[in-house]
């Protein structure tokens, strides 16, 4: 479907959770799966996966499963057309150069969690892109933009929050990510978290809810995604 719209679509692979000595041999057989079903040249609406410059883009979310990641690079450089990989904000200091970029994602700053959810990320954006822009155009920087977080009702949550402040953190992360996005090197991508994990507060899927609107005029801020 994906290809027939010419919508372009890309994994997330997420880490083993288990710290069992088998995490090298997880992603292994995951991302050959992957290129099997998903990437390779005989793979089914392999058009519709998203590239960059004529790569294959694979995002990485890390656990605690201690995978080798340069066994994994080496695996995936024979692939036809070798993936990026991209790894959620400082990849392990062994396996630093198996990865091709990093991406940003839901943090609340050096100062860390605060009970009112009143620190939204901004110093931690901030640092992440002038970390970025000091690798230069040799790895990939993308975007992190969230509507809030609150893991409160999740079986594994810590109680942690950061308050949507009726639509504000969502615009105050676009912001922070337009103001460093360099108009003659701009970043290729920015990543919503997320579209629909409800479970830790994160969702745009049903919009935002707005705050204080009369009775007449209640609704939701909407999310569209164009093109």
């Amino acid at each position: 479907m994906a290809s027939k719209e010419h919508f372009h679509v890309a994994l997330m692979y997420d880490e083993t959770e288990e710290d069992d000595g088998h995490a090298t041999e997880d992603a292994l057989e995951a991302f050959s799966i992957a290129y099997s079903k998903y990437i390779g040249p005989q793979a089914l609406g392999r058009d519709a996966y998203l590239l960059y410059k004529d790569r294959p883009v694979i995002f990485v979310f890390p656990k605690r499963g201690n995978t080798d990641w340069n066994q994994v690079r080496q695996m995936v450089n024979r692939w036809e057309s070798p993936p990026l990989l991209i790894y959620k904000d400082n990849p392990p200091a062994p396996y630093a150069s198996a990865f091709d970029g990093q991406y940003a994602w839901v943090h609340p700053g050096p100062k860390g969690w605060a009970s009112d959810g009143s620190e939204w990320g901004q110093d931690y954006l901030q640092n992440f892109y002038k970390k970025m822009r000091t690798k230069g155009r040799d790895q990939i920087a993308v975007g992190g933009v969230w509507p809030g977080f609150d893991d409160s009702k999740a079986s594994w949550g810590l109680n942690r929050h950061i308050d949507q402040r009726c639509g504000k953190t969502l615009q105050d992360t676009l912001r922070v990510f337009a103001e460093n996005n360099d108009a003659d090197h701009p970043m290729p991508f920015v990543m919503i978290a997320t579209w629909n994990d409800y479970e830790e507060g994160t969702a745009i899927e049903n919009g935002l809810a707005r705050c204080g609107a009369s009775p007449s005029k209640a609704g939701e801020i909407s999310i569209h995604a164009e093109k």
